[in-house]
């Protein structure tokens, strides 16, 4: 149906046999190379994570529902984790719908969802979430509560220490944020999901590692 990379901080990309969805592809902040998003679906869940490439598809940074090829979007309004609720709410959080499979993307936001994005979320199968903190975005302990509230079955983590990345603030380790939730870890290169029936019946963190 689709296989999920990671290529480092908050960067994404979902391929199917039809589409490609690069998330928040504008790694040339943190050091690495930008992921190319020509005739892609390019999805940022800040305006500055986006490389806003006229060759892409789509480009989508902010809330509204979309479809194309073999996805259907919703993104959710939501507050970086470095601004209060009295901020304009610059972040977006997306659901995305893969056939029968329900992925929902967290990016750096403030660890207190609303009833109201928790039900534009909906009931999600994977869960794509930055667990570095350092204030700067989720940290193992939030990222954890957010993974137990919102139930998925599958959690791929983000946005972790990395030697080979220069994140703003130093950023804590992967193991950290498995050992505050507590579920076993499989790591994949990239994870690929045939079907829907084939998630694990609990919850599961995917390590994918970085490509």
């Amino acid at each position: 149906m689709f296989e999920i990379e990671y290529r480092g901080a908050n960067g994404i990309v979902i391929t199917t046999r039809k589409t490609v969805a690069v998330i928040d592809p504008k790694l040339s902040l943190v050091g690495l190379k930008d992921i190319k998003s020509d005739d892609t679906i390019e999805i940022a869940t800040e305006p500055r994570f986006a490389l806003n490439n006229k060759e892409a598809h789509l480009l989508l940074e902010g809330p509204g529902e979309y479809e194309l090829g073999d996805f259907s979007i919703r993104g959710v309004s939501a507050t970086r984790h470095i601004d209060t609720s009295a901020d304009e709410k610059v972040a977006t959080i997306y659901r995305i719908e893969v056939g029968e499979a329900r992925i929902a993307v967290l990016g750096n936001i403030d660890p207190k969802l609303s009833e109201e994005q928790l039900e534009g979320l909906g009931v999600i199968d994977i869960l794509i979430v930055p667990v570095g903190g350092g204030g700067y975005t989720l940290d193992a302990t939030s990222a954890a509560a957010l993974v137990r509230q919102i139930d998925p079955k599958v959690v791929i983590p983000t946005h972790y220490a990395d030697s080979a990345i220069k994140y703003e603030v130093p950023q804590d380790t992967l193991e950290t944020f498995t050992k505050e939730l507590g579920a076993p870890v499989e790591t994949v290169s990239k994870y690929k999901l045939k079907a829907a029936s084939a998630l694990p019946l609990t919850l599961t963190v995917v390590e994918v590692s970085r490509n």
